[in-house]
């Protein structure tokens, strides 16, 4: 088995759902590096730096786990950090036919790199970065998806106290 996998995303922000898998993650591989994309193309809410420090804070309880940014291809970033897994996460059926194209390129671009899938524990199924962020913009109460940082820093980003 791979001694480190990569979790790539964008994490903007990181919910409580990233933060479970992760967890989960971390107990089959001896270091998941939290690969935080740039994403211009995404227009993201939260700057990169800021994207990753809220990860670091999150995910500090994991002694194994790692948080670090990137730009370009996801299996280019694997491949030049010895990174031999991604790991993939799969909420609804409807993650399943995107996440399977990407797959099959990643393997096309880079044959050392293999994806796996996980699926998130069922409170989470629902949860996704982009739906926290509507429902934080027009005020309503993240708190049961995010970590109480996550919470706070979209209060600020929205004007809210």
């Amino acid at each position: 088995m791979p001694a480190a996998a990569m979790y790539p995303g964008t994490f903007d922000p990181v919910t409580n759902g990233h933060h479970e898998l992760v967890r989960r993650a971390a107990r089959i591989f001896d270091e998941v590096v939290v690969a935080v994309a740039a994403s211009p193309h995404k227009t993201p809410l939260f700057p990169l730096e800021e994207r990753m420090r809220l990860a670091r804070e999150v995910l500090a309880d994991l002694p194994n786990v790692r948080v670090d940014g990137y730009r370009g291809l996801t299996v280019e970033y694997a491949g030049t950090h010895g990174l031999q897994v991604i790991i993939r996460g799969l909420r609804a059926v409807s993650d399943f036919e995107y996440e399977f194209q990407l797959a099959s390129m990643n393997r096309h671009l880079q044959t050392a790199v293999e994806t796996i899938f996980m699926t998130p524990a069922e409170q989470y199924t629902f949860v996704s970065s982009s739906l926290v962020r509507e429902v934080a913009a027009l005020g309503g109460d993240v708190t049961a998806f995010v970590h109480p940082l996550v919470a706070e820093a979209l209060r600020r980003r929205f004007g809210q106290r």
